[in-house]
């Protein structure tokens, strides 16, 4: 939408040529395909899957994949810039994409060769071919190290016995990549495995009736002595939580960019409402109440898409970045929640009402302080990082510019 692009450009990022040429890109799909049925979408429940073959095809399923992985070899500021403009438009279909985009990224860091060219090379060559990733369990969430779904070898394969719950597009991937417990209990005995669909003793959950982004298929797995061959273990056994860790850094920074399209989508919203609707004689936007609202939402989301850049920026220098991948992550959805819930309170009681896109926004946003690391854990892994400076240094160190790419 213009207001993101003026956004952009007010604030003297610079942005390359294939970054631009991505993220326009993205939002000619997202206006064209994504936008006109989002709200049909979330109302049905429908999971976007021509939508979702058609963005494989512009090598969207597999963004952070390298070229010489056959992926689109997009950097972290090019993946940040196409899922706002995605989910600026529907924020069922983006998240999908940020699933598939993460799991995908673990196959093409930590797959063997002959492993990619069966799993990876159909999504990331534009075949349709969704890739889950299946980490948390009914008992377990934020805390992945307790994940108790078990891997036991069995002659010439392994035995996977346990239950995933909430995974994104679950019902609809050709694959799965999948964490379970091969040995002791803790991080060490985590190992990774790609499971394809109708492996035997793979069982899809029914779809979870959410509150919000709705057409995203999330469903529970089942795994019932599941046997799969020796070749399903990605990386090498007990070096699953790492695998797992090792993605979240990108992963929150498109939860960010999801927060941040969420937040565009509802103050558009608010400032086409302000402008039309009329009370005692004035538009809304005359009143200096709205102009308040307006200039608040107007800061949470600067904040958001500097912290969220800054991140990805750090990212691409090679930096893992915990405390500001997750100061991105903390700030954009909190932000999100926020600028919504104004941006409705604005529309008064038709706000209420599900022929206004503010109320799917409104729903839409809640999730993003769940999924992808709580708000809570966020805090932890940023205090954390701060006393840690304190304790190397003896003194707080002071916040990292955008540029700076130590350590």
């Amino acid at each position: 939408m213009p207001g993101t692009a003026r956004r952009l450009e007010r604030m003297q990022v610079p942005f390359s040529e294939e970054q631009l040429m991505i993220a326009d890109t993205a939002r000619a799909f997202a206006a064209r395909r994504l936008a006109p049925g989002a709200a049909a979408r979330d109302r049905s429940g429908r999971f976007p899957r021509e939508e979702l073959a058609e963005l494989a095809e512009l090598g969207m399923l597999a963004m952070k994949v390298p070229v010489g992985d056959g992926g689109s070899g997009i950097d972290n500021v090019g993946y940040l810039l196409v899922m706002e403009a995605i989910a600026e438009a529907c924020a069922s279909t983006a998240v999908v994409l940020a699933s598939c985009n993460l799991a995908s990224r673990i196959l093409s860091d930590h797959a063997a060769p002959a492993q990619k060219e069966r799993w990876l090379t159909p999504p990331a060559t534009g075949r349709p071919g969704l890739i889950s990733f299946a980490l948390s369990e009914p008992g377990c969430g934020s805390d992945a190290a307790a994940l108790t779904t078990a891997a036991r070898p069995d002659g010439d394969g392994w035995v996977l016995s346990g239950s995933k719950m909430w995974i994104t597009g679950g019902a609809e991937a050709a694959l799965h990549v999948m964490f379970a417990r091969t040995d002791g209990p803790g991080p060490g005995g985590i190992s990774c495995f790609a499971i394809e669909r109708g492996t035997p003793g793979l069982v899809i959950g029914k779809e979870e009736d959410k509150m919000g982004q709705r057409a995203s298929g999330t469903v529970a797995l089942h795994l019932d002595d599941c046997r799969v061959p020796l070749s399903s273990l990605v990386g090498e056994r007990g070096a699953g939580y790492g695998i797992a860790l090792s993605a979240l850094g990108a992963g929150r920074v498109g939860i960010a960019a999801l927060s941040i399209g969420i937040s565009e989508a509802a103050l558009a919203a608010g400032l086409a409402y302000a402008g039309e609707r009329r009370a005692f004689g004035r538009a809304l936007s005359e009143f200096q109440n709205t102009q308040f609202v307006l200039a608040d939402c107007a800061v949470d989301l600067d904040a958001a898409w500097l912290l969220a850049l800054r991140a990805a920026r750090l990212l691409d220098g090679g930096d893992r970045a915990p405390a500001e991948t997750s100061a991105a992550k903390l700030h954009a959805s909190e932000a999100c929640g926020r600028i919504v819930d104004r941006m409705l309170q604005l529309h008064g009681g038709y706000g209420y009402s599900r022929d206004q896109d503010i109320e799917r926004l409104y729903r839409d946003a809640r999730v993003t302080r769940i999924y992808e690391g709580t708000s809570e854990v966020q805090r932890l892994v940023i205090a954390r990082e701060l006393l840690r400076s304190v304790s190397a240094a003896g003194r707080p160190a002071a916040p990292r510019p955008p540029g700076d790419r130590t350590a």
